[in-house]
């Protein structure tokens, strides 16, 4: 029997992870990186970005572009693909909540929602399936929310847009699990990161989050390092179209 650490080696593999400028998806870049992977960060930050890289060192590349403009997807996935190659692993941990209540939600609002949070993953992930396919392997991990299956106040577009992602992920799944690609989502709970800041910046609120999931607290970023390693490498390699909620409990009251 082989050594099951192997599982989760990432040396030789190539990933790509959008929104890797801060949060979750900068987390992502990190952890992959620290596997073995070359990674590929994209973000719409430059400044950011070249943080990232620098402190990943040689393996690490950027490209400075913002995904939720369609029609830029195909000239982005060549950029992406420009200094290692296509990427065998694929994080689309870009997104954005623009917090419009349903009566206030604005076609604009509605629009770079759907394109960032659910029409980037899959004409990105779309980019780079016939290299996937040609060797065989590939790792698709979207990003879900809280918001897949339950519906909180504001955020309608946004809790829309996850819940497709939901769909998204099993769909892909249905179609290239096939080839040697594997398509999962990882759904987060509370975590403090700019995305959720509205949220932690009311500690009240933050504390009631925290009271509702199983653990008692809410998330660190490093709660996301094992489920996200898992999703990227051969460990995972029989499991496809689900999506792991990492959220200390939460949707299981």
């Amino acid at each position: 029997m082989s050594n099951p650490v192997d599982l989760f080696d990432l040396t030789g593999r190539v990933a790509c992870v959008t929104g890797a400028s801060a949060g979750l998806g900068q987390r992502a870049a990190l952890v992959l990186a620290a596997a073995g992977a070359k990674v590929v960060g994209v973000a719409r930050r430059a400044d950011a970005l070249a943080e990232w890289a620098a402190a990943t060192g040689k393996d690490a590349a950027v490209v400075a572009a913002d995904l939720s403009q369609r029609d830029q997807i195909a000239e982005i996935a060549k950029q992406i693909s420009a200094p290692f190659g296509v990427p065998d692993i694929v994080v689309h941990a870009a997104g954005i909540n623009t917090r419009e209540v349903a009566d206030d939600v604005t076609a604009e609002g509605w629009d770079v929602t759907m394109n960032l949070n659910l029409a980037a993953p899959i004409f990105l992930s779309q980019a780079f399936v016939p290299d996937m396919k040609a060797r065989r392997w590939g790792r698709i991990v979207n990003f879900a929310s809280l918001q897949t299956t339950r519906a909180f106040p504001g955020g309608l577009s946004y809790g829309a847009s996850k819940a497709a992602v939901g769909q998204l992920t099993r769909a892909m799944a249905e179609a290239w699990s096939k080839d040697g690609i594997t398509a999962n989502a990882i759904g987060p709970g509370f975590f403090p990161t700019e995305l959720t800041g509205p949220v932690f910046a009311d500690p009240e609120r933050a504390a009631r989050n925290a009271a509702a999931t199983c653990i008692g607290r809410n998330g660190a970023l490093s709660d996301m390092d094992g489920p996200l390693l898992f999703l990227c490498s051969d460990a995972s390699s029989y499991v496809t179209g689900q999506v792991l909620m990492v959220d200390g409990g939460y949707t299981a009251k």
